[in-house]
């Protein structure tokens, strides 16, 4: 590591201040890069990096080469073949300042990597035995000196040289255009990628891998390669991903009419990453829980999310590589977009209903929270410190919630000719949202003038809905009143443009009215519904069909009929779940629960024949603890445990032969991923868990028969789940079974560390303290991080209970995380920003927390930013 440092320099300053950085402020880049050749000595302790950059100026301006740059020390510059001495650049913090005269250059840096020493694992890193890289948001400026934008393009060539018998397999973006020995057991090889790139996407893998070959036939009659690449031993677990990637490819012809464009795709899964995957243009890097699924430890929710990312990173090649963001403020140009396309591609595979339930459900747990509290920001944002902290459920989630409200108001053939125009219009370019907006607009004939706020205000909207029927004119009019709280930096709001499908129903017939989509851009408005005979029931915003938290003020009764009746299948879920908000929270504020309603509509929907067993399952599930503490004003963690507790026991008490019946003929003997199968899985699971809430005698053995028999890991996690959360020696059995099963396979026993801090278990808290204590627990892996800590901090009851020990185990975790990773120690941040949610006595042990993070020395800026905005403002 000495060496790193021989190279005299200046240094202007040595710490700098974390600072704002505005979309206001964009200019475009002083200098362009079309071309970089980048040649790599690989060696996990100290790796050379040798960069060639043709430069040219971008106009008239006499302005130096400002390349960036994150704990790199030049080991030589020169400009045109020319050695510069130190006096002829400046290291401004971290940015190479070189000033240049004319128009082109040609720009060469070496410098030195220590990759094994790189726990924040951006840049250049080792993992498992791996060499590989994260360059998003700003990692490239770890590995090499240079404009690490997204608006800045360049055609990359990479040399690689790596010891061959350790390294054996090298890869980078693009196309390999050549290969050979070198000296010393060492080899080498060259990758070529001609489609100009942002640095973000820039991606390089060497170590000792096998891959899963298979290859894919364009709709242009092209052959692309296809590789994923593990260790040996995982490749049996890879079957499932290989299909997913052809299954989108094929997908993405026929629904968007994107072509790949590379003669070869590769896939690497890796241990140790901060994201769930990344889309390097031909090169895409996973976190290894993304790739590897079998039944044995993969449950449905595995596959289900193996077959979403790699469908996602794979969209990317078009939605963000071909045409990529201006800015990292235009971030959700590219993520959510590519979140709505994934998020139909999973419907298409399987139940567009129950995807449908399920993403809803992923938004209200992550997304509205976030617009609800202090760091709530619009879609596109229009500052930040850390861009990283901005890789958000808003930016992703909400943002796919935004493409799809315009998917909806032009209908699927104008959508279709706006992505194309998009496509067609940007394809080599770096864009932003309102390039989109635009291109939707002009492709499919329609103003989105008003629509545009979607992506300007935060905060998620509320629809107060009344309904007045006019029994003289035999109609019914529907009123809307829409309100936007004000957020951070957002005291006040313009009316949003709202598309709310709605239909009416007749409360003896069933029959409705026809669906309308109703557009609300006022502060109120009035719909009038013909041939209404008698008071309707209302059916609002089927489908989900806008981002909106709904007041209709609607009866038990009408839920309950909704939940009957309704055709649309959200809808049905919908008004089951309100039956059993509305149940449970006047439970919680008055003490008494009335469980008859929701039972009721339960036993309907569990032996409705027309309904299959994934739609059941989900409508019958109760809604979390933590979103029923959304619907509070004040979140009484200890009184809402207490009521969804009662209403389950209640419901499991009386339907105790039903759960059991469904328990019995859900089972499945042989493993298979068809609709049916996981949709029996999912049944099985809801059933067990009310059996065992029901107090039987015999709860704890019916759920450790089931963890013991179980053919699939989706049988054996949910059983494991319900024992975690009581007291039996069946629980210790099953805990010790399950560690010693799985203890040498890592994602596994994340499932191991993530139950038992899910778990309603009286002594999760401390028994989460000793399980940071664990010989197999780890800081510098994030999944496991998450797995035990972004567990508990979601676990309501357990984490808010009295007297902030909760609170105090999370803060330890972000100090002494911060330097080893502060990218997942800034994403520990959010539970403790909720402060203001929650009773005065937990808020200001919340707070006490931040402020204790807030004075540690050296702090990162991704936590300093997160920690600063979720405090009050002085």
């Amino acid at each position: 590591m000495a060496d790193i440092q021989t190279q005299p320099h200046t240094q202007a300053t040595l710490t700098p201040a974390p600072t704002v950085i505005h979309r206001a402020d964009y200019r475009v880049p002083d200098w362009l890069v079309p071309d970089i050749a980048l040649d790599f000595a690989l060696d996990p302790e100290t790796t050379r990096v040798h960069a060639t950059l043709s430069v040219t100026r971008n106009g008239a301006h006499d302005r130096p080469l400002r390349l960036d740059g994150d704990g790199l020390v030049p080991l030589e510059v020169l400009v045109d073949g020319r050695p510069l001495d130190p006096n002829e650049w400046t290291l401004d913090n971290d940015t190479l300042v070189i000033p240049l005269g004319g128009e082109r250059h040609s720009v060469e840096t070496r410098v030195a990597l220590a990759p094994s020493a790189n726990s924040k694992l951006m840049g250049l890193y080792a993992s498992g035995g791996l060499l590989c890289t994260q360059c998003e948001a700003e990692g490239f400026r770890r590995i090499t000196f240079f404009p690490d934008r997204p608006d800045i393009l360049s055609r990359y060539t990479v040399r690689m040289e790596a010891d061959k018998t350790a390294y054996p397999v090298l890869l980078s973006n693009g196309d390999p255009v050549a290969s050979g020995e070198a000296a010393d057991g060492r080899h080498w090889a060259q990758w070529n990628d001609p489609f100009p790139k942002p640095s973000y996407l820039f991606a390089l893998v060497a170590g000792d891998l096998s891959c899963n070959a298979d290859h894919f036939t364009t709709m242009s009659g092209r052959a692309v390669k296809l590789g994923i690449w593990v260790r040996e031993a995982d490749l049996p677990r890879t079957e499932h991903a290989m299909k997913a990637l052809k299954d989108s490819m094929a997908w993405d012809e026929r629904t968007y009419g994107r072509e790949y464009d590379l003669d070869v795709f590769n896939i690497v899964a890796v241990d140790d990453f901060n994201f769930g995957a990344m889309e390097n243009k031909g090169l895409n890097i996973f976190n290894s829980r993304y790739i590897l699924a079998d039944a044995e430890t993969a449950t449905d929710a595995d596959y289900d999310a193996v077959e979403g990312v790699v469908a996602h990173e794979y969209f990317h090649n078009w939605s963000g590589n071909r045409v990529t963001c201006r800015d990292w403020f235009q971030l959700s140009l590219k993520e959510g977009l590519t979140v709505y396309r994934d998020q139909c591609f999973s419907a298409d595979m399987g139940s567009p209903a129950v995807k449908r339930i399920e993403d809803v459900r992923a938004l209200r747990a992550a997304q509205f929270p976030e617009d609800g509290g202090p760091l709530a920001h619009p879609v596109r944002p229009e500052s930040y410190m850390e861009i990283s902290n901005f890789y958000t459920a808003t930016i992703y989630n909400k943002g796919a919630e935004v493409i799809r409200m315009m998917a909806l108001l032009l209908g699927p053939d104008r959508y279709r000719k706006g992505t194309d125009l998009y496509f067609a219009r940007h394809d080599g370019q770096a864009a932003t949202c309102e390039d989109f907006v635009r291109a939707m607009e002009e492709g499919g004939g329609i103003d989105l003038t008003q629509f545009r706020r979607w992506y300007e205000q935060a905060g998620t909207p509320r629809i107060a809905v009344s309904v007045k029927h006019d029994p003289d004119s035999h109609s019914a009019t529907v009123t809307l009143e829409q309100s936007l709280p004000p957020t951070p930096g957002q005291p006040t709001k313009q009316p949003m443009a709202i598309p709310l499908r709605t239909a009416l129903f007749d409360r003896q017939s069933g029959e409705q009215t026809g669906e309308q989509t109703l557009l609300l851009t006022q502060d109120s408005q009035s719909f009038r519904f013909e041939g209404i005979n008698s008071p309707p029931v209302l059916s609002i915003n089927r489908g989900f069909s806008a981002p909106v938290i709904i007041n209709a003020q609607r009866s038990q009764d009408e839920l309950a009929f909704l939940s009957a009746h309704d055709d649309d299948p959200f809808a049905r879920y919908e008004a089951m779940q309100q039956l059993m908000v509305n149940a449970l929270v006047h439970g919680i504020t008055t003490g008494t629960l009335d469980p008859k309603p929701v039972i009721a509509a339960i036993r309907n929907t569990a032996t409705d024949p027309a309904l299959d067993d994934a739609f059941i399952a989900e409508a019958v599930r109760l809604p979390s603890e933590a979103y029923l503490g959304d619907q509070m004003p004040v979140v009484d963690p200890d009184a809402i445990h207490e009521a969804r507790d009662r209403l389950q026991r209640a419901i499991g008490e009386a339907l105790e032969p039903l759960w059991r019946n469904l328990h019995r003929r859900s089972a499945r003997p042989v493993f298979d991923l068809s609709p049916a199968s996981k949709g029996a899985r999912k049944l099985r699971n809801m059933a067990l868990v009310y059996i065992v809430a029901s107090g039987a005698e015999d709860g704890a053995r019916v759920a450790f028969a089931q963890f013991e028999q179980a053919n699939t890991m989706t049988e054996r996690q949910a059983a494991l789940a319900v024992l975690a959360n009581g007291t039996s020696d069946e629980r210790e059995a099953a805990l010790d079974i399950f560690y010693n099963r799985y203890r040498d396979d890592a994602l596994v026993l994340d499932k191991w560390f993530q139950t038992q801090a899910l778990a309603f278990h009286p002594d999760t808290v401390p028994l989460v303290e000793q399980l940071a204590k664990h010989p197999d627990f780890t800081l510098n892996n994030p999944n496991r991080v998450r797995s035990l800590y972004g567990a508990f901090a979601a676990n309501q009851w357990a984490f808010h209970q009295k007297g902030g020990r909760g609170y105090t185990i999370l803060g330890d975790l972000i100090v002494a995380l911060d330097p080893i990773n502060p990218q997942t120690a800034a994403r520990m941040i959010p539970p403790l920003g909720r402060w203001l949610r929650f009773d005065a006595d937990r808020g200001a042990l919340m707070q006490a927390q931040l402020r204790r993070i807030l004075a540690q020395p050296g702090l990162s800026k991704d936590v300093t930013e997160q920690a600063s905005k979720s405090l009050p403002t002085p």
